[in-house]
């Protein structure tokens, strides 16, 4: 894996048999001076749940945004099953070239992935089904029908079938949550991105959501969980990524960096959180 930065000119790797379903390769992101990424290489296997930890400001939530194309990465590159995120080739006197994708490709390519933050950003004058329905209707042109039987299910799925015309303002916090997972779900993603979903909760609130999380893990969804809480890593994730200072200081198996951590760093920051 190398660490270059994006230019017209770069070649681009080929794809390799049994492609993860995310690989990030050399991974960098600057927000003018402040170097946020600094090289940041990961695989996830399709199926799995990668969980990733680590101190405030570590760059967990940045690489899912970069992962999701809400920041564009300034070297390196991201690809979700084998497809390169936000850039095509193109060949220039028989050199690849990479060339930055239209707005309206990377929003195609963003479809594919759906993604939950702390705040749960429901449009408050929608219903918790209207919600839900609203981006396959406007971006996949389903119709109202077809979107509101699925939104049913949706809601049903994570426990909300009671809560179908409720508006957020009458639900709790968890239940919003919720909801906000449901609208992810209803775009049939193949790739499910958490930041911190339960930061923003009441401590009652936060298993509700994980319950929910849980199961879709145990459906099989390809999972990358920026998150606190570590007794969720410990039982759900297959992975455990630990990031501090824009890097990946350590990553195993949940029992392998929580029981046994090798590095240092990895052992200060458990010490205060386990």
């Amino acid at each position: 894996m190398t660490d270059t930065r994006i230019t017209d000119g770069h070649p681009v790797a080929t794809r390799a048999v049994g492609t993860p379903m995310v690989e990030i390769d050399g991974v960098h992101k600057f927000f003018g001076e402040l170097h946020v990424l600094r090289g940041v290489d990961l695989e996830i296997p399709g199926g799995s749940v990668c969980v990733v930890v680590g101190p405030s400001g570590s760059g967990k939530s940045t690489l899912l945004r970069c992962v999701n194309q809400l920041e564009e990465i300034d070297a390196g590159r991201i690809r979700v099953d084998g497809e390169l995120m936000g850039y095509r080739t193109q060949t220039r006197g028989g050199t690849p070239e990479l060339c930055r994708l239209h707005p309206r490709q990377v929003a195609r390519q963003r479809s594919r992935i759906g993604m939950v933050f702390q705040r749960f950003h429901l449009f408050p004058h929608m219903t918790a089904a209207e919600n839900v329905m609203e981006a396959p209707v406007q971006v996949k042109g389903v119709t109202k029908a077809a979107a509101r039987a699925r939104a049913a299910e949706l809601l049903d799925r994570v426990g909300l079938a009671d809560r179908a015309g409720h508006y957020p303002a009458q639900l709790s916090g968890g239940q919003q949550q919720r909801v906000a997972i449901a609208r992810a779900l209803a775009m049939d993603p193949e790739l499910m991105l958490f930041d911190e979903p339960t930061s923003a909760l009441d401590p009652e609130l936060v298993g509700e959501v994980l319950a929910v999380m849980q199961d879709l893990a145990a459906s099989g969804m390809t999972m990358m969980v920026v998150t606190h809480e570590i007794g969720f890593a410990r039982e759900v994730g297959d992975q455990l990524v630990f990031m501090d200072g824009g890097t990946i200081v350590e990553q195993g198996t949940p029992a392998d960096v929580l029981d046994r951590p090798r590095h240092e760093r990895t052992q200060a920051f458990l010490s205060k959180v386990l």
